[in-house]
């Protein structure tokens, strides 16, 4: 099984759970498992076409689907998937005041509780 690692503004959709065990042979497939096993959390991830949602990345290791196979990246047993969601927002600067390097920027590990 591959281990599914879920952001914690996510986690009411699956129990509480900050991981997932999923089966399949790629990223497609082990969706699906993970809709099957919570339906709630489908309108978060697909649109309504079914497609992956834009702002939803997902990293197997260190490498972002995005840059390989997209949904059909293969995955094997044992592999550690990372569901990142993007976060925007915020405030524009104003151009009276300095900017402050760093000031408001989140670790994209922040969506687990880390960093």
């Amino acid at each position: 099984m591959t281990v599914l690692r879920i952001p914690t503004p996510l986690r009411a959709y699956t129990s509480g759970q900050s991981e997932v065990n999923v089966s399949g042979a790629n990223i497609a497939e082990a969706l699906t498992d993970l809709t099957a096993q919570f339906p709630a959390i489908k309108p978060h991830l697909f649109n309504e076409g079914g497609d992956l949602r834009p702002f939803v990345n997902l990293f197997v290791g260190e490498h972002n689907i995005k840059d390989l196979q997209g949904v059909n990246t293969l995955i094997k047993d044992g592999d550690k998937v990372m569901l990142i969601p993007s976060i925007a927002g915020g405030v524009a600067p104003s151009p009276a005041l300095p900017r402050r390097a760093g000031k408001g920027v989140e670790s994209p590990l922040s969506c687990f509780g880390e960093g």
